[in-house]
């Protein structure tokens, strides 16, 4: 057991793997979190399009900063950015929790996209995140995935 919740968890998820461009780990963190943990699509939508700047939580907005920071640049982590974790109550369990995730999410994406794996989420998830078409070759994700009841 860790200090981040699922909510933040997924959303460790999509930002770290749409910074690293994987369509199918940004999909199947979107799917979780809107129809998994019943947040609402559009809302997930704009996380995807806008980034934090749609997330009025200061911790939740802490985390994925930091979690982008370790994802595109490690080294540039610096003291600060572990007093603002601790700022937002998460202890050094919380820090490795999150750091560990942000390496297991990029592994997972650089996995998918080294691999090719099929698309099998909504392709709406895609297109919002990636501009993705059905022109474009590519064949069409399962687009009952993730629906609601």
């Amino acid at each position: 057991m860790g200090e981040l919740t699922l909510p933040e968890i997924q959303h460790v998820g999509i930002v770290v793997s749409k910074a690293n461009g994987c369509a199918y780990c940004t999909a199947a963190f979107c799917t979780i979190l809107n129809y998994g943990l019943d947040t609402d699509e559009s809302y997930v939508k704009d996380l995807i399009t806008e980034g934090s700047g749609v997330i009025e939580d200061a911790r939740l907005k802490t985390i994925l900063a930091f979690a982008l920071k370790a994802n595109n640049d490690p080294k540039l982590l610096s003291d600060q950015d572990m007093q603002d974790l601790r700022a937002t109550g998460l202890t050094d369990k919380g820090i490795v929790q999150l750091v560990h995730l942000v390496s297991d999410f990029s592994s997972y994406n650089r996995l998918n996209l080294a691999l090719q794996t099929d698309y099998d989420y909504r392709d709406m998830w895609r297109t919002v995140a990636f501009g993705w078409n059905p022109e474009s070759g590519e064949p069409a994700g399962d687009n009952s995935r993730g629906l609601g009841k």
